[in-house]
């Protein structure tokens, strides 16, 4: 069974708004695997693709999804990029969610807030940074887990997906998150504080999976003005570790992915059908 320990990390309050940038040198001598979330999002969306027309065949159902984007985070705005965004006062979000839940078209209802609440599907982040796992083939069972963060949609859930594991949640008060972290086989770093984890962190030959999405501002003549960075130091981490998931491209489409195979389970349970 999964044991769980929670540890009372501290850092600067300073450090949470653009914290100083990766000191690493320009040519890395040795990199970590990366897990390419891309490729394996893809898989999965053919896998669902292939699916929703077998379905649509037998049934006629296509399952549809409607997404409510609330307030103007830049990475909640990457995530549901070119989705329209709805007012952010409750009324009105809950006028939104009254309208597609009486629209028989859409099985799936994503408020990008996003709002703790009680889930009837697995969040589609953790799921995301486990599937990332069984698709590289890269073991859990008995191995030790340390999770940074401990929020309701990624931090917890993930640590509860993390069977026949030892967890260890680390959070804000934290005391020692070094110590406790080079101890990991397995780091999910989902904190949302950019370049937290540094490779003085990291045991060698551990596996990385960066849920952090963080704007990070540069030069601002650029096109941007900004970059999106993880919660781990990439530069400095790829050296340490056996695999590692990239920011972005890693985590990002996963969540993707398992949002849609939500909603396709959704439509599933809607009209009463399985697999066909």
């Amino acid at each position: 069974m999964t044991s769980m320990v929670f540890s009372e990390c501290s850092t600067s309050a300073a450090s949470r708004l653009f914290p100083r940038a990766c000191e690493a040198s320009v040519a890395i001598e040795a990199c970590a695997k990366v897990i390419d979330g891309k490729h394996v999002a893809k898989q999965i969306r053919d896998e669902i693709s292939a699916e929703v027309s077998r379905s649509k065949e037998a049934t006629g159902v296509v399952p549809g999804l409607a997404v409510i984007l609330v307030g103007d985070r830049k990475d909640s705005a990457t995530y549901v990029r070119n989705k329209k965004r709805a007012y952010s006062k409750e009324e009105d979000v809950l006028k939104f969610i009254s309208r597609f839940n009486d629209d028989p078209s859409a099985h799936g209802i994503l408020v990008q807030l996003p709002l703790p609440s009680r889930a009837l599907f697995v969040p589609c982040t953790p799921k995301g940074c486990i599937e990332l796992l069984h698709r590289y083939g890269i073991g859990i069972k008995g191995k030790r887990a340390v999770v940074i963060g401990r929020s309701n949609i990624v931090g917890m859930p993930a640590a509860l997906l993390l069977h026949y594991t030892s967890i260890f949640i680390v959070h804000s008060r934290t005391q020692n998150t070094e110590e406790i972290a080079r101890e990991a086989d397995i780091i999910i770093a989902a904190v949302g504080q950019a370049n937290m984890v540094r490779g003085t962190w990291i045991k060698p030959g551990a596996v990385i999976i960066d849920v952090g999405i963080k704007p990070v501002e540069i030069d601002p003549k650029s096109s941007r003005g900004y970059k999106l960075v993880g919660d781990v130091c990439y530069e400095e981490a790829c050296k340490v570790a056996s695999a590692i998931t990239p920011v972005p491209g890693g985590v990002g489409p996963m969540k993707i992915a398992k949002l849609l195979s939500n909603t396709l389970t959704s439509a599933k349970w809607a009209h009463n059908f399985q697999r066909v």
